[in-house]
């Protein structure tokens, strides 16, 4: 057992990384103002409340979305909003451990 598999983000390793080989992108839904403060490369930003403008798009190009906020919370509401438009969609939590998700 690994050091992610104690904490319980093994699994979600293991998630994360086989959705971006396939392909998915990383949608950060902080504000325009908490995005400039630190972030994933290669992130987009779309605050939360702008979120579901983008969903036809994605359900059309069948990509799979990895959402990522402060603590995750809003990720959490960006998913099952994705999830109930149909849409292959992941909550990655908190931007900070996502990015040592992807880098590890």
């Amino acid at each position: 057992m690994g050091f992610l598999d104690f904490l319980g983000l093994g699994k979600k390793s293991e998630k994360v990384n086989e959705l971006l080989s396939n392909g998915a992108i990383i949608v950060d839904v902080r504000s325009k103002a908490e995005y400039a403060g630190g972030s994933i490369a290669k992130s987009k930003n779309i605050p939360l409340e702008g979120v579901s403008g983008h969903f036809d798009n994605w359900k059309k190009s069948g990509r799979q979305v990895i959402f990522c906020c402060a603590s995750g919370m809003r990720s959490g509401s960006a998913t099952r909003q994705a999830k109930a438009y149909g849409i292959d969609a992941l909550n990655g939590g908190g931007w900070m451990s996502l990015s040592k998700i992807i880098e590890a």
